[in-house]
């Protein structure tokens, strides 16, 4: 196996160029550190090309220089990568972005393999055996050891045959031009892509603190964590873990000996209890009109318990749906989230349910559109809405 270790502004350039004399599809990984490292920034990024090679890029410290030679090598040509929503947001932060996209993971679901991981796939497709193992490496290390390095060449060098192959199947389902929509919706979504601005609102269990001081002390204490991560480049799970937070938060712990006996709390740290409940005290001794407020939920649906409690027949509507859904998904051997994504599926059966939209199959295909469902999934899935109304014998 042969592939070069480009870590240069000279060496992006010249490793661009013969990118850019290959023939055929660009096949691209990354390897990233969001287990050690502050963000989810590439660290690795392979890519290789029939005719050209393999190329593993190392841009940290240089990523305007990786930038300005590989954008137009690479920008709005065809891509392979396997699970690409896993990617694509570390390159278009890059301002690297395909302009057609094929993706071996999705493709894979979509011809009815229940676990289309890499190695599964190459070993069906291609009848070669990956050796797996170093995907939660820390590849922010400046130097990384030889056997990571042929890993993550390995998550490309196949990619080529491996669409190829995928791609003679999907078509011989009748499932190619599914494929394509949902490649191109890909594409699509992240083309303008921006990292989401990250708040103490995002963290999971936070809608359920009884009060406005509980809310008070998570927002100062996940300040502080994101401060502290920012500044030293490091996973902010390893200076408190979010669980924890929201246990504080609940507890409301009144000295820094109660705050140390907090299970999963880093007592052996020096000067972790003090130095957290200054936070603490600074939340106790504020101006309670300063607390947030609980966060109002701003989806138009409501969430399970009140949907379940307040709208029971459209609670009942959306459980039919999901049924309906499933069985068809089955029939097309496709997974279920796959002919229609949970969230689209939830908007439409509350709009249907709460009576804005007619229940004919022409209004029905005219919501699922609006709520991002791409043409397939619309022709697949209108009349089953329409067939399910409440309330009626189906």
């Amino acid at each position: 196996m042969h592939y070069e270790l480009v870590d240069t502004p000279d060496g992006f350039a010249r490793a661009a160029k013969q990118l850019a004399a290959g023939r055929g599809p660009f096949a691209v990984d990354t390897e990233r550190a969001s287990a050690y490292r502050y963000d989810d920034r590439a660290f690795l990024i392979q890519i290789h090309r029939r005719g050209a090679g393999t190329f593993l890029f190392q841009p940290e410290g240089l990523r305007d220089d990786l930038t300005s030679a590989l954008a137009p090598a690479v920008n709005g040509e065809d891509w392979i990568i396997h699970a690409a929503p896993e990617d694509l947001p570390s390159l278009a932060e890059l301002g690297l972005h395909p302009g057609t996209l094929f993706d071996t993971a999705l493709a894979g679901r979509i011809a009815g393999f229940e676990k289309p991981n890499l190695a599964a796939m190459v070993a069906e497709f291609c009848g070669v055996e990956l050796e797996k193992g170093h995907g939660r490496e820390d590849w922010s290390l400046p130097t990384l050891p030889r056997e990571w390095l042929d890993y993550a060449a390995l998550d490309v060098i196949y990619l080529p045959d491996l669409a190829e192959a995928q791609a003679e199947l999907l078509g011989g389902l009748g499932k190619l031009d599914y494929a394509e929509q949902e490649f191109a919706h890909i594409v699509d979504t992240f083309a303008e892509w921006t990292a989401p601005t990250l708040t103490w609102e995002g963290l999971k269990g936070v809608n359920n603190l009884p009060s406005a001081l509980s809310r008070a002390i998570a927002r100062a204490v996940w300040e502080q964590r994101n401060a502290d991560a920012l500044r030293r480049d490091i996973s902010p799970s390893h200076i408190l873990p979010s669980k924890l937070i929201i246990a504080i938060a609940k507890e409301q712990p009144r000295s820094p000996a109660d705050l140390a006996a907090m299970k999963g709390f880093p007592a052996r740290r020096t000067g972790a209890s003090h130095k957290w409940f200054r936070v603490l005290r600074g939340v106790y001794q504020s101006d309670p009109a300063t607390w947030p407020d609980k966060p109002r939920n701003n989806e138009g649906t409501p969430g399970k318990s009140a949907w379940q409690r307040h709208h029971p027949e459209s609670w009942d509507y959306l459980q039919t749906m999901r049924s309906a859904i499933a069985e068809a998904a089955d029939d097309m051997d496709l997974p279920a989230e796959v002919l229609l994504t949970p969230a689209v599926l939830r908007e439409t059966a509350w709009a249907l349910s709460q009576g804005t939209v007619s229940w004919d199959t022409h209004a029905v295909a005219g919501l699922l559109a609006e709520q991002g469902a791409r043409p397939w999934q619309v022709a697949n899935t209108a009349d089953l809405f329409a067939a399910n109304r409440p309330g009626e014998e189906v």
